[in-house]
C-alpha cells in the first residue's frame, strides 16, 4: 500500500533554511541521510572529513547575537552531526562564533533529539538505498548506476537484469514521501530528463534496520541512454534517460533535492566494476575529389554537424560499457582531400620474392632506380628502394602489412613525403614499367572515390587493399592509442557501409575505421559507427552471430538493421569485459583510459 504523506522536507524553524521549502514545522526538522558524495572522492558525505555542499546539508541562517560559551555547542550525537564551513565538528564540542557557513548533516536513519544554540527540536532523518535484481545493494559513494543493457520486457523484473535499480526509502512513516521524482543531468549541469511521481510502496525493512522506522520501495528503474529506449511503451513508466558520468538526482514532488547517484559502466564483471573510460577519436572527411564537396552533408558546416552527431550515437551506446568518446563539440574534426599517390606497395598483392630485375618510380619528377636480385624479399626491396628515395631528397618510410590468405608473405609499402612532411607524388617511369622482375611486383596506391572505395574482401581483410592503405597511412598518426575514424563517399561495388582495422600480427594498419554516407543515412536501424568501433575495442573481428545463435538485438550482430528498441544496440556485459582486457588500461595497446567522475554541477 502507499506510504502515508509526511511532513515537508526539510520544513525549518526561522532558526534554519534549507532550500525553496519555507518554514511550517517549528519543532521537527525532517531530513534525508547524506549518502552520496557530492565531491566524488569516493567517501560518503556522511563520513567525509571535508564536507561539500550538497542538498543533504541543513544550512543554519540564523545564530545567538550573544557569545555565551554555553550556547555556542555542538549537539551532543553522532546520529546528526554539525559541519562548520566543510569540516564536521565533533559531538558536544565548542562551535567558533567566526563560522561562515553551519550546517546540520544527518548520519543515520531515525527520530532524534537535537539542542542547539539553546533551542531543543526533533531531527526526523529517513534513509535512500537502491538495489538491484539480485537484492546487493549499490552504494551511492562507492558504486553508480547503470545503463539498461536489455530490451523493453513486459516483465517488470527480467531474471538476468542486473541494471534496473529498486530505490527504498526507510524512516519515520509520517515524515517520508510518497513519491520519488528522478531528474538527470549531465556532469556539467545540463538537465536531461526527468521521471516524475514514481510510487513508493510499503515494504518490509531490511534486518539491519529499527523496528521503529518505516521502509517503501519503488518498482526497478531503467536507466536507459536515448529516447528510443526511454519511450518504449512497455517500459516508459520506468525508464529515465542519462548521461556516463551524469548523474540522477532524486528528488520530492516538490522538487527538493536529496541524494545523487552517479551512472557508469556495468557494476558486475569479470574484470571488476568499471566505472568510465574514455576513446580517444580523431574524425578525418575525406572529399571525393580534390576541392570537391564533402562527403557527406550539404556543404562543410552539416558535413562536420553529422560527422559529430555519428559519434555521438556510438557514444550513447558505449556509454553501457563505461566508455565514452568526450563531448561531440570538442572532437577532432578535419575535411581533407584525398591524399596523393604517396605509396608503393612492393610485392602488391602476393609479397612473391624476387626473380631478378629493376624498380623504377619517379618522386616529384626525380628518376629513382633499384635493382634488385633473385631470392630478395619484398622487405627487403623495400627497403633498398626507400634508401634510393632518401638519397634523392625526400624522407621515405617502410610499412610492412599482413600477408593476404593466399600470399606468400605481405606486401611492403614504401610510404614518401617531402621534408617538409606533405605527401611526395610517386608515378610511374616515363617509359617502361615500375618492375621488370617476373615475381616481385609493384603498385602505386592511388585513391579515386568518385568511384567508391576499393574495399577488401575475406582474403586480404588484415592488409587492406592498396587504395585503402593509401588513404589510411596517409592519415596516420601512428599512435596506435588512438583510434581514426574516415568518412568517404561511399564503397565500390556496394554493400557495403562501414569497416574496422584492428591490430593483428605484422599489420601496419590498426585502431582505424572507414564509413560511408549510407552509413550516416542508416542512423540508428544499424549504428554502423559504434558497430565498427566495437571491432576495434574488442579487437574482434568476427561476429557473435558467424558460429552462434542470431541475436538481432546485439550491436555486434552482423547484418541486423532496425530503428526500434530491438535493433542492434545492446553490449554484453561479457564484451565490456573484454573491451576492458583487450584495450584497456592492462592491455599491450591501451585505447581506453580512465576517465574519472568529477563533481557533478548541480542545475
Amino acid at each position: 500500500m502507499p506510504l502515508s504523506k509526511g511532513v515537508a522536507l526539510l520544513a525549518a524553524a526561522p532558526l534554519f533554511a534549507a532550500g525553496p521549502t519555507p518554514a511550517k514545522a517549528p519543532d521537527r526538522l525532517v531530513m534525508v541521510v547524506d549518502r552520496d558524495d557530492d565531491d566524488a572522492d569516493k567517501i560518503a558525505d556522511r563520513d567525509d572529513g571535508k564536507v561539500p555542499a550538497g542538498p543533504g546539508l541543513l544550512v543554519i541562517k540564523d545564530r545567538p547575537k550573544g557569545r555565551d560559551p554555553a550556547m555556542w555547542i555542538a549537539p551532543d550525537t553522532d546520529n546528526v552531526r554539525l559541519v562548520a564551513d566543510g569540516v564536521p565538528i565533533a559531538k558536544g564540542a565548542a562551535i567558533s562564533p567566526l563560522t561562515k557557513v553551519l550546517a546540520l548533516q544527518a548520519r543515520r536513519p531515525g527520530v532524534y533529539t537535537i539542542n542547539l544554540f539553546g533551542q531543543s527540536r526533533t531531527v526526523s532523518a529517513f534513509e535512500i538505498r537502491a538495489f538491484d535484481n539480485a537484492n546487493r545493494e549499490v552504494d551511492f559513494a562507492t558504486s553508480h548506476a547503470s545503463f539498461e543493457r536489455l530490451p523493453p520486457s513486459r516483465t517488470d523484473v527480467p531474471p538476468q537484469s542486473t541494471d534496473a535499480l529498486r530505490f527504498m526509502i526507510l524512516g519515520a512513516s509520517e515524515d517520508i514521501p510518497t513519491t520519488f521524482t528522478f531528474v538527470t543531468t549531465t556532469e556539467a549541469g545540463i538537465l536531461m530528463d526527468a521521471l516524475q511521481d514514481v510510487p513508493v510502496l510499503e515494504t518490509p525493512c531490511p534486518a539491519d534496520v529499527s523496528s521503529t522506522l518505516t521502509c517503501g520501495i519503488t518498482e526497478p528503474i531503467r536507466v536507459v541512454s536515448d529516447d528510443i529506449d526511454r519511450w518504449h511503451p512497455l517500459t516508459k513508466h520506468r525508464s529515465v534517460k542519462a548521461a556516463l558520468g551524469g548523474g540522477i538526482l532524486l528528488q520530492t514532488a516538490e522538487g527538493v533535492r536529496l541524494q545523487t547517484l552517479r551512472v557508469g559502466g556495468p557494476r558486475v564483471t569479470d574484470v571488476g566494476a568499471i566505472e568510465r573510460f574514455r576513446a580517444t577519436l580523431r574524425m578525418i572527411l575525406v572529399r571525393p575529389r580534390p576541392g570537391g564537396p564533402p562527403p557527406l552533408g550539404r556543404d562543410e558546416t552539416s558535413a562536420l554537424t553529422a560527422a559529430r552527431a555519428e559519434v555521438e550515437r556510438a557514444g550513447l551506446l558505449w556509454s553501457a560499457c563505461g566508455i565514452g568518446f568526450g563531448s561531440a563539440q570538442d572532437l577532432n574534426v578535419t575535411i581533407v582531400d584525398p591524399p596523393r599517390s604517396h605509396l608503393l606497395a612492393v610485392g602488391c598483392d602476393h609479397g612473391l620474392p624476387a626473380s631478378g630485375g629493376t624498380l623504377h618510380i619517379r618522386v616529384e619528377g626525380s628518376d629513382v632506380t633499384v635493382k634488385v636480385a633473385a631470392n630478395t624479399s619484398p622487405l627487403a626491396a623495400a627497403r633498398a628502394l626507400a634508401s634510393a628515395v632518401n638519397a634523392v631528397g625526400f624522407t621515405a618510410k617502410v610499412s610492412e602489412n599482413a600477408p593476404m590468405n593466399a600470399g606468400a608473405s605481405g606486401a611492403v609499402d614504401v610510404l614518401v613525403r617531402k621534408r617538409d612532411g606533405a605527401l611526395a607524388q610517386i608515378e610511374p617511369p616515363a617509359t617502361g614499367p615500375i618492375s621488370t622482375d617476373a615475381t616481385l611486383t609493384a603498385c602505386i596506391g592511388r585513391v579515386d572515390l568518385t568511384d567508391g572505395l576499393t574495399h577488401f574482401g575475406d582474403t586480404d581483410a588484415f592488409a587492406g587493399t592498396v587504395e585503402e592503405r593509401t588513404l589510411l597511412k596517409a592519415f596516420d598518426d601512428f599512435d596506435p592509442s588512438t583510434v581514426e575514424v574516415l568518412f568517404v563517399p561511399g564503397f565500390a561495388q556496394g554493400g557495403r557501409i562501414g569497416e574496422s582495422f584492428i591490430m593483428s600480427d605484422r599489420s601496419a594498419i590498426f585502431n582505424a575505421v572507414i564509413e560511408d554516407r549510407a552509413a550516416i543515412r542508416s542512423d540508428r536501424a544499424a549504428f554502423a559507427l559504434a558497430h565498427e568501433l566495437g571491432h576495434v575495442l574488442l579487437d574482434e573481428p568476427g561476429h557473435p552471430d558467424d558460429f552462434g545463435p542470431d541475436t538481432p538485438t546485439r550491436l555486434m550482430d552482423s547484418d541486423a538493421a532496425n530503428p526500434t528498441a530491438f535493433g542492434p544496440r545492446r553490449i554484453t556485459v561479457e564484451e565490456c569485459a573484454r573491451a576492458m582486457r583487450q584495450t584497456g588500461p592492462k592491455a599491450p595497446v591501451v585505447i581506453l583510459k580512465p576517465w574519472p567522475f568529477k563533481p557533478i554541477v548541480l542545475p
